[in-house]
């Protein structure tokens, strides 16, 4: 799909776990409500409170299968016997209209966009160290340390991969790293 002018801007952020990707999304989406945060489907239930097309778009295997195979997913990926992807028709439908679409993603995730929609723009989130990534991952105190071990050797491959990104934010301020986030989207502060 080629944008024109008239049309929106798709933005794609990832980074490692702990990085603050959730926080950068949720400050930005209270100041700017003109963008439209990315609607996964998956093949998992919902949970109690999950609301069809505002959390998830809800799907069984075989429409999930035969969106994938029709093209209708940017990107897509199974975790935990589910699968999970963002469709393509409501993201253009959204640039269509001239809104600014964010999707928050996982590094894979952003690979696949970047082969299926090259016009998106990536950007990188990054701890402004290592040591300081893992202090943000201990500080949760949700995860056993084996689990917070495998997210540290996950963070430490995606952080080589920053080189394949349209821009890098570093995450060391989070009202910084936001201005920076609406400098790179185009958005008026």
């Amino acid at each position: 799909m080629a944008l024109s002018a008239a049309e929106g801007k798709l933005t794609v952020i990832t980074g490692p776990s702990g990085v603050g990707k959730g926080s950068l999304v949720k400050q930005l989406l209270e100041l700017h409500p003109e963008i439209w945060l990315s609607i996964s489907a998956t093949t998992r239930e919902a949970r109690q409170g999950e609301i069809e097309g505002d959390h998830y778009f809800f799907l069984n295997r075989d429409r999930f299968a035969e969106l994938v195979q029709a093209g209708g997913c940017l990107e897509w990926a199974e975790f935990a016997g589910n699968r999970y992807g963002t469709p393509r028709q409501p993201v253009e439908q959204q640039l269509s209209l001239g809104r600014p679409v964010l999707l928050e993603i996982e590094l894979e995730g952003a690979r696949q966009v970047r082969r299926s929609f090259p016009e998106a723009f990536q950007i990188f989130l990054a701890p402004p160290s290592f040591e300081e990534l893992e202090r943000r991952i201990r500080g949760r105190a949700t995860d056993p340390e084996e689990a917070i071990q495998r997210r540290l050797a996950r963070a430490r491959e995606e952080l080589m991969a920053q080189q394949e990104f349209d821009a890098v934010v570093i995450n060391d301020n989070l009202q910084v790293a936001v201005i920076e986030l609406e400098s790179l989207m185009g958005l008026s502060c």
